[in-house]
């Protein structure tokens, strides 16, 4: 067993992801998904050495109980898999226009995570309590945690892509821009491209595309982000028929959070969820 192997979380609103993944070859020990946080049906389900198993998790539960699950039952049955952990790497949805790669946490990056959660409210909170179980449940690697932002790799784009036709001061006193997501994915493709085209990634010209339970697309000019669909949230994304500049209210909610008016994210980014392109 390598000696390379590195925990990935993603902490989601509502669920939480994780693998144990050899970081020089790709190898898979560990994969796994908890879910329905906060019902009575919230459970988890993992696969290690081929088997696959699952469980509940009770009533009610959410990220650190699944995160006492994985360290003290899963990772309980093979203890030489933690042993090996040489990193915890975090998926982090929003890193504002701090964050323009990926960087060790420290309590610096704690707090940039939390000034980034208005515009990730339902995802940002969730990466914070991922961050907190990690470094509380292996303290060995509390200098070995890394933010994995979605948004770093669309920070390339120039003010004519991330601005919007809108009061400058809005901007600068609130950050209401375009920021991008699934950043890390466009990354990835980008990389794969450039190698399946036999081309260096400098002189990569393409579209870039994520289709998941969220899509988006960016315009790649040089290997570097240069546009992408997606704007301060999660649903300017192509599959809902937002042209790229169109600028929505929900980009206002950042500025409005921050004035005591809350309403209208949430319920658009679960409206966005279950709303197909040509539904009414």
């Amino acid at each position: 067993m390598s000696s390379k192997l590195v925990l990935v979380l993603n902490c989601g609103s509502s669920s939480l992801k994780f693998a144990i993944i050899d970081a020089v070859n790709g190898d898979e020990y560990l994969s796994g998904l908890a879910e329905c946080f906060h019902l009575p049906e919230a459970r988890i389900k993992w696969k290690m050495d081929g088997s696959k198993q699952e469980a509940a998790l009770g009533a009610g539960a959410a990220h650190s109980e699944a995160l006492n699950f994985i360290v003290n039952t899963i990772l309980a049955q093979k203890p030489e898999l933690s042993a090996q952990l040489t990193a915890i790497g975090h998926r982090i949805v929003h890193g504002g226009e701090k964050y323009t790669s990926s960087v060790v946490i420290d309590e610096s990056v704690i707090q940039g995570i939390k000034d980034s959660a208005s515009f990730a409210p339902l995802h940002n909170p969730a990466h914070l309590i991922g961050i907190a179980e990690a470094l509380k449940s292996f303290p060995q690697l509390k200098d070995k945690n890394v933010a994995v932002f979605d948004t770093a790799f669309h920070q390339t784009m120039p003010e004519e892509s991330y601005l919007y036709a809108l009061p400058y001061s809005l901007y600068k006193e609130h950050g209401v821009r375009r920021y991008g997501a699934h950043g890390t994915s466009h990354f990835y493709v980008t990389q794969e491209a450039a190698k399946m085209l036999n081309k260096p990634v400098e002189e990569l010209n393409i579209i870039t595309c994520h289709l998941g339970n969220g899509g988006s697309v960016s315009a790649i000019r040089n290997g570097k982000c240069v546009d992408t669909s997606m704007g301060s949230d999660p649903a300017g994304r192509p599959g809902h028929g937002y042209p790229f500049r169109r600028y929505r209210p929900c980009d206002y909610l950042p500025p409005a959070r921050h004035s005591g008016h809350e309403r209208g994210s949430d319920q658009q980014n679960a409206d966005q969820r279950v709303r197909s392109a040509g539904s009414d």
